[in-house]
């Protein structure tokens, strides 16, 4: 076995990549106090083609030393708008046909292993406070909550991970 070198990944050059179809899911960070952690969500969404993300309310937006150190140039090829409020997102969302989903430990929350995209189907999921999670008050205009299980005593995990296993399964059950 050899590590695979930077010339053989047939890596996509930004332009390739604006170019390129996208999975039909828009991500909304809510109010989330980590630029390292706005910066991951920036290279996963890049790395399984995500058509869009909404930085809302406090989360810091590009350009930002900060969140480059993470996000490794991926702002520049993830399409992205910012919003004073997340209530300003979802209208827009739902003005475009998305069924918008709150990544959350709520009551009905469907277990990620058991949640699927309709094949014509726009989705948005929303991550909230690193502590906070997603407000209560955002909780009522969604369309549903979307749960990762978890078996040991914390049950809970950092918001670049938790966007990394999400985004992953959404992106495995629309493989392009």
């Amino acid at each position: 076995m050899r590590k695979i070198s930077n010339n053989e990944l047939n890596r996509l050059s930004i332009q390739e990549f604006k170019e390129t179809q996208k999975i039909p899911v828009k991500v909304v960070l809510d109010d989330i106090r980590s630029l390292n952690n706005i910066g991951s969500v920036f290279r996963t969404a890049d790395a399984f083609l995500i058509q869009e993300i909404h930085l809302c309310g406090i989360t810091a937006k590009p350009p930002h030393r900060e969140i480059q150190k993470t996000a490794l140039g991926a702002t520049e090829s993830v399409e992205w708008k910012y919003f004073k409020s997340i209530e300003d997102s979802i209208a827009e969302l739902k003005k475009e046909g998305f069924k918008i989903y709150a990544v959350e430990q709520v009551e009905n929350s469907i277990s990620l292993e058991n949640f699927s995209m309709n094949n014509n189907e726009n989705i948005a999921v929303i991550f909230g406070n690193e502590v906070a999670g997603v407000n209560q008050n955002i909780l009522k205009s969604v369309d549903g909550g979307i749960e990762i299980p978890q078996m040991g005593t914390k049950h809970s995990l950092n918001i670049s991970v938790c966007a990394g296993i999400v985004l992953w399964h959404l992106f495995k059950s629309k493989n392009l």
